[in-house]
């Protein structure tokens, strides 16, 4: 069984999705709109060191678990730092958490290696209350990520999101996780993202698990 965390009293929302879902402009839309309800928040984004995660992303293209290990040292570094925020705030918005690993390094990985980023992950992550996940089809992604100039390989590149696409919407629907289209409107995205919000917050707080 994984590790039990103390309770606290912030509420950890991930929000999840393939490159180009709209990730960071949600986060920042959320904090936004939590500010206005009087809702003390914050926005954090992984990876938090950003040389560790280039070293983790360069790494990772070579061996899918030596890129998996990096994120988690990233992620065991940055704990005290997240726990201080969840201490002091309301709501803690996280664009991605240690379930990215899981799409992007397990995919390729396959069950046991999952498996294995699972139980690495429980001495080192902080597991987050809620998850949202922004669905997006690969072809719309690389579209996007063509716009922002930063597609890298278009056909590569589209074969490696649908794979974690497809391993997002099943860990979605194992851990019941909130999905959202990420097409729609961003004003619509926020909307549905705060009444998850809302109902968590509504709900007692509770230790939970990795």
């Amino acid at each position: 069984e994984g590790a039990v965390s103390a309770p606290r009293p912030g509420l950890l929302l991930a929000l999840e999705g393939i490159d180009g879902a709209g990730k960071s402009t949600l986060a920042a839309a959320l904090v936004r709109l939590a500010r206005r309800h009087g809702v003390r928040a914050v926005g954090r984004r992984e990876p938090n060191d950003p040389e560790l995660g280039r070293r983790a992303q360069a790494a990772g293209r070579r061996d899918a678990w030596i890129g998996a290990v990096y994120f988690t040292v990233d992620r065991a570094q940055a704990r005290p730092a997240l726990e201080r925020a969840l201490a002091t705030h309301d709501l803690v918005v996280s664009d991605r958490s240690f379930y990215s690993t899981l799409a992007y390094q397990g995919s390729a990985l396959g069950p046991r290696g999952r498996r294995r980023i699972e139980a690495l992950s429980r001495c080192a992550t902080v597991p987050p209350d809620r998850v949202i996940l922004l669905d997006l089809p690969a072809r719309a992604a690389v579209d996007r990520l063509g716009r922002r100039g930063t597609a890298r390989g278009p056909l590569e590149r589209r074969r490696t999101l649908e794979r974690v696409a497809a391993a997002y919407r099943d860990l979605a629907r194992r851990r019941r996780w909130t999905v959202l289209d990420a097409r729609a409107p961003p004003a619509e995205l926020a909307a549905a993202a705060w009444a998850v919000v809302e109902r968590a917050r509504r709900r007692p707080a509770r230790p939970r698990r990795t």
